[in-house]
């Protein structure tokens, strides 16, 4: 983002603008989320100048809003395209009203014009049967780390495919916020822990009882080992150590690259989710509850959810049965 000395508040825009984005990257946002926020706000960066309108941000007001909405009816064909930078705009806004740079965030105060939503395209239970079996083999592993750092994936493929959690509330994710069963008829329940909304809690498969517990267990001891204390679920390490306790978005993006690359499956973050929402509604859960454990509004469309549901069947009594039959074979081979 360029200054322009002909207008002498653009500067101070652009400032704030960069401690806007650094806010971001603190969160843990991808590289790809910061990119597309950097764009979008160049977009009304470029409208405020083309246009030769008062810069002076505390001036900006609904009008001045509405007319940056026809500026991008002409300039973009997309209603998603429009809708993301008028996004980006109304969080940036909320940032200033923060910093007590604005009184009011005026992009609020206007309609969004309708979200389209992508076709779902969920994982295929034949390539997340691929990645479990690959998991369940590494953990098992002569190598400490190796057979953590697998049954810290088997956690993240739980937490996604039986809870739909997204990558953002992956990031921080605390020990604290797991919620295991008291009693035998119990599922166990993740709590999470949105921004601007109550917190509100997801059931988990039964499966991830035994895995997390055994994960917790081989945890403890490598921070030990490491001389380390962090309160977060997940942790960023190389093949030797643990670097630290939490896992960005980018680094999530990274393990699910990997993971396409050496077993050729088509898996990504979004689309195990996807996978997750459609398994649900096989279960025949009802909408409220699952738009709740999505985190999403009550008047969030599941159409396009629905007329997925006869492509692939999904469950989870294969997780257990796998991970049983990897666990009797380990037995096994000790005796």
């Amino acid at each position: 983002m360029e200054s322009n000395n002909q207008h002498p508040h653009y500067d101070k825009m652009l400032a704030l603008q960069s401690d806007f984005i650094s806010q971001l990257e603190h969160k843990g946002r991808s590289n790809n989320t910061i990119k597309n926020y950097r764009t979008d706000l160049q977009c009304f960066n470029q409208y405020l100048l083309k246009e030769k309108k008062n810069l002076k941000l505390g001036d900006i007001g609904i009008k001045q809003i509405e007319l940056y909405g026809d500026y991008l009816q002409v300039k973009y064909s997309s209603d998603n395209s429009r809708r993301r930078r008028v996004q980006a705009l109304r969080l940036f806004f909320d940032f200033l009203v923060e910093k007590k740079v604005m009184s009011s965030n005026p992009v609020r105060k206007i309609p969004t014009s309708p979200k389209f939503l992508d076709i779902p395209r969920p994982t295929s239970l034949v390539d997340l049967k691929t990645l479990w079996q690959h998991l369940l083999t590494e953990a098992q592993s002569k190598s400490s780390m190796t057979r953590l750092l697998a049954k810290r994936n088997q956690v993240i493929v739980l937490l996604i495919y039986s809870g739909a959690l997204k990558v953002s509330d992956l990031h921080h994710l605390k020990r604290e916020q797991i919620l295991l069963p008291i009693n035998e008829d119990e599922d166990p329940r993740v709590m999470v822990t949105p921004d601007k909304r109550d917190p509100y809690t997801v059931p988990l498969a039964p499966v991830f009882v035994p895995i997390y517990e055994e994960y917790l267990k081989e945890l403890k001891e490598v921070m030990h080992s490491q001389s380390l204390e962090f309160p977060e679920v997940l942790f960023n390490a190389n093949p030797y150590r643990i670097l630290a306790g939490g896992l960005s978005s980018r680094g999530l993006e990274i393990i699910f690259e990997e993971w396409r690359n050496q077993l050729m499956v088509n898996i990504t973050p979004k689309s195990l989710r996807q996978a997750c929402i459609i398994k649900w509604l096989q279960q025949r859960c009802v909408d409220g509850l699952i738009k709740e454990w999505m985190g999403v509004a009550p008047g969030y469309s599941l159409k396009l959810y629905k007329d997925n549901l006869t492509k692939n069947i999904y469950d989870e009594q294969f997780l257990m049965e796998l991970y049983y039959h990897y666990k009797n074979k380990d037995y096994a081979r000790e005796k």
